[in-house]
């Protein structure tokens, strides 16, 4: 689609902070409508009253994703209101760490529920709309690194991530299939200085205290690395906007990317288990 955006609608998930936050003050400095979604009302209704006062046309919807319901109201709000979707950002997301014996059902049932569920509700909701609607547009799906190479301790929050990077593959081999005008890139950011390590914020209670001994630690581990230096928000906003005008599937944020996915691979074809990686 053109780099023009003036005019155009977005609607990003997960945008009441982090990533989604910054991506909803570039598309309204794009001059496009902005349909802003989240499960955290009040940090929601701020990012709201910052794009009304820099003179942008904002839709505030709070959804949990985990719920195909909710995420179909959010799909009808938006073209109730502006008609049409050009970019869609598939953002929100949890961390849950944890051994995969350990981890309970209610800690799978979460991080799915808004990692994986979350994606597979915004496209089945969202990509007939705009199909029907016959504009270009763009599908960004984040995942992350730790979609495409595992660690240790973060099975719920890994298998997640390589669920989501998944269908932002196979969702663009549907639409080339069917030779449709939207385009999908699959973001996958390493060390970002979000919230991501808190996310225990949104939990919901009745799933109980997640705060067993190795979700301390790498959450911990976590946090110490974003002290360290991690990428701003904004810039991989930057990387984003600057890959998708450049046509790019895989959007990465880490400098050791290829290194990466060279080692992973080779590990592969060599029938190893894969090494584990410090994602920074």
């Amino acid at each position: 689609m053109t780099n023009d955006l003036s005019g155009s609608v977005a609607v990003i998930t997960g945008a009441a902070s982090g990533i989604g936050r910054a991506l909803a003050h570039r598309c309204a400095q794009e001059s496009m409508a902005v349909v802003i979604s989240d499960v955290e009302s009040v940090p929601l209704v701020k990012v709201e009253s910052e794009l009304v006062r820099a003179g942008a046309q904002v839709l505030a919807v709070q959804t949990d994703v985990s719920d195909d319901e909710a995420v179909d109201a959010l799909a009808a709000r938006t073209f109730d209101r502006f008609g049409a979707v050009h970019r869609l950002f598939i953002n929100a997301g949890v961390f849950q760490a944890g051994v995969a014996w350990q981890r309970s059902k209610a800690d799978w049932e979460w991080v799915l529920g808004v990692n994986l569920w979350g994606p597979i509700n915004a496209v089945r909701s969202f990509i007939p709309r705009m199909l029907k609607q016959g504009d270009a547009g763009h599908v960004v799906i984040t995942s992350s690194l730790a979609g495409l190479i595992t660690v240790p301790y973060s099975s719920p929050y890994v298998v997640s991530k390589f669920g989501a990077a998944a269908l932002a593959e196979c969702l663009a081999h549907d639409l080339a299939a069917q030779a449709a005008p939207i385009q999908v890139s699959c973001l996958v950011p390493g060390s970002v200085d979000t919230q991501i390590a808190d996310s225990d914020r949104n939990r919901p209670t009745d799933l109980g205290d997640a705060e067993a001994e190795d979700h301390r630690l790498v959450t911990a581990a976590l946090q110490e690395m974003v002290s360290r230096g991690a990428n701003s928000p904004d810039s991989v906003v930057d990387t984003v906007f600057a890959a998708v005008a450049a046509g790019d599937f895989w959007i990465t944020t880490s400098d050791s990317y290829p290194d990466f996915i060279d080692q992973r691979y080779q590990s592969l074809k060599s029938r190893r288990l894969p090494s584990s990686v410090n994602f920074d």
